[in-house]
C-alpha cells in the first residue's frame, strides 16, 4: 500500500476473518500495524444488516451474497453494532459501513425496516462522534443511486451518510455515473469505493483495471470535487489482475487512480 502510495486503511478481513470476529489483542496487533505503517484508519467495512431481514418477500437469487466471512443474522445485529462502533473507536475511524438487508424481489417492501434500523444506528453512532455509512450494493436492498436517495430523504439523520460505490450500482442497472449519482443529495456521501467492470451478456460483471472498464471514473472524480466531496476513496480488490494476483492488481488500480486523480 505504501508503495501504490496510498496513506489509509478500511478494515474488513484480516487473517480471513472478519474484522468483527477479532479478539482484543488481535485488534492491538492490527491498529499497531496500520499506524506503524503510517495509515489512517478511515472506515470499519461491517457487515451489518447484510443478512435476511425476517418477514420479508423471497430473496432475489440473481446476485451472488459476498460475505467476507461473516456468518452473522439478524439476531446478531445489536450485539454486532456495539461490537462495530467499538472497534472504530478503537482504531480512530470515523466510518461504520453499513448494508440494507439482502435484496428480495419486493425491496421496497424492506423500506420501513430499513430506515428504522438506520435511524436506530445513527442515533447510537452520533452519540460516539461516528458516522454510519450505508452502501449501496447490487446483492442489498439499497443498489442503485436512485434507491440510496430515497432511503437518505427518508432517514434525514446528520450520523446517516451514503458510501457511494458506482460499480455496484452500475452491475445494478444503472447508469451510475451521471444519472444515479446525479440523483444523490449533495453531501450526502461519507465515503466512495472505487472499482470497475462491464456487463458480459448483460448480467454478469466482468472486473478490470479502475478507469479501464464501464464506469466514468474520470467524471465521477470530476463531479465529486466540484460538489465539495473531500473524503477518502477505497480500492476494492474484486478485480483478480492480469495475471490472478490482486497484489498486482491494487497496484495497478492505485496508479491508475493517482492518474485520474491528476487530471
Amino acid at each position: 500500500m505504501k508503495a501504490a502510495g496510498l496513506t489509509g486503511a478500511e478494515l474488513r478481513v484480516i487473517d480471513a476473518k472478519n474484522i468483527m470476529d477479532l479478539e482484543y489483542g488481535d485488534l492491538e496487533r492490527v491498529r499497531e500495524l496500520v499506524r506503524g505503517a503510517g495509515f489512517e484508519t478511515v472506515s470499519i467495512a461491517s457487515p451489518l444488516l447484510k443478512c435476511v431481514l425476517p418477514n420479508a418477500a423471497a430473496l432475489d437469487t440473481r446476485f451472488e451474497h459476498d460475505i467476507f466471512a461473516s456468518k452473522h443474522t439478524y439476531e446478531d445485529q445489536d450485539r454486532l453494532a456495539q461490537r462495530a462502533f467499538a472497534i472504530a473507536q478503537m482504531m480512530g475511524a470515523k466510518i461504520v459501513r453499513v448494508f440494507s438487508y439482502w435484496r428480495t424481489v419486493e425491496p421496497e417492501k424492506t423500506y420501513d425496516a430499513i430506515v428504522a434500523a438506520l435511524q436506530k444506528l445513527g442515533d447510537e453512532a452520533g452519540k460516539r462522534g461516528l458516522t454510519i455509512g450505508l452502501e449501496n450494493e447490487h446483492a442489498c436492498n439499497i443498489a442503485t443511486g436512485a434507491e440510496a436517495a430515497q432511503i437518505i430523504a427518508r432517514v434525514n439523520h446528520p450520523s446517516v451518510k451514503l458510501v457511494w460505490d458506482p460499480a455496484n450500482a452500475y452491475v445494478s442497472g444503472e447508469d451510475s455515473f451521471p444519472e444515479g449519482y446525479r440523483k444523490l443529495p449533495r453531501g450526502s456521501i461519507a465515503h466512495v469505493h472505487a472499482k470497475d467492470c462491464r456487463m458480459k451478456d448483460g448480467s454478469t460483471p466482468e472486473w478490470g483495471a479502475v478507469g479501464t472498464m464501464g464506469i466514468d471514473w474520470k467524471g465521477q472524480i470530476a463531479a465529486l470535487l466540484a460538489d465539495g466531496y473531500a473524503g477518502w476513496i477505497s480500492l476494492e480488490t474484486h478485480w483478480t489482475g492480469p495475471r490472478g494476483n490482486k497484489m498486482e492488481a491494487s497496484s495497478i488500480c492505485a496508479k491508475n487512480l493517482h492518474a485520474l486523480l491528476a487530471d
